[in-house]
């Protein structure tokens, strides 16, 4: 075979090479390649949107500066509800309080630990029926909003 039949097939089968990354169906060299420069176009708009969800991302990360978990189930008479912070936060233990009062629950049993970081269990039995009416989500985004005040206020100092 001559050099330029070596050339020929090499480039016959980078072509063809083309064709299968790019899941082309096109049969001249000319399609193949248009093919190809659609097919990195949509991988680059692909990257693009990546980003700026990882930009997205990570800057609701930065803005919400205390990982969380926050859980609340319903009991019989009443909730179990569970919160955890990676960090110690001094002066939580108080907003989560205030907040069970106003929601009408008393706490009638709770654990509690702020040495590493936050943990609070606590079962919240509705005071005398003025929790009628709250389910386990209401109570979730009390506590939710509860922590947020918190840090936003924590932040300010």
């Amino acid at each position: 075979m001559s050099s330029r039949g070596r050339k020929k097939a090499s480039v016959y089968r980078k072509l063809q090479e083309l064709r299968s990354v790019t899941d082309s169906t096109a049969v001249n060299k000319t399609s193949i390649i248009v093919d190809a420069s659609r097919y990195i176009e949509e991988l680059k708009e692909k990257v693009d949107k990546l980003n700026q969800e990882i930009s997205t991302s990570q800057t609701s990360t930065s803005q919400n500066p205390l990982p969380m978990q926050v859980t609340v189930e319903t009991l019989q008479k009443g909730f179990l509800i569970n919160v955890l912070l990676e960090k110690n936060c001094p002066g939580l233990l108080v907003s989560i309080l205030e907040t069970f009062e106003e929601l009408g629950l008393d706490v009638l049993d709770a654990r509690v630990s702020c040495e590493d970081n936050f943990q609070l269990e606590a079962i919240g039995g509705e005071n005398q029926g003025n929790a009628e009416g709250i389910d386990a989500q209401m109570v979730k985004q009390a506590v939710l909003q509860a922590i947020s005040k918190w840090s936003e206020n924590t932040q300010q100092d």
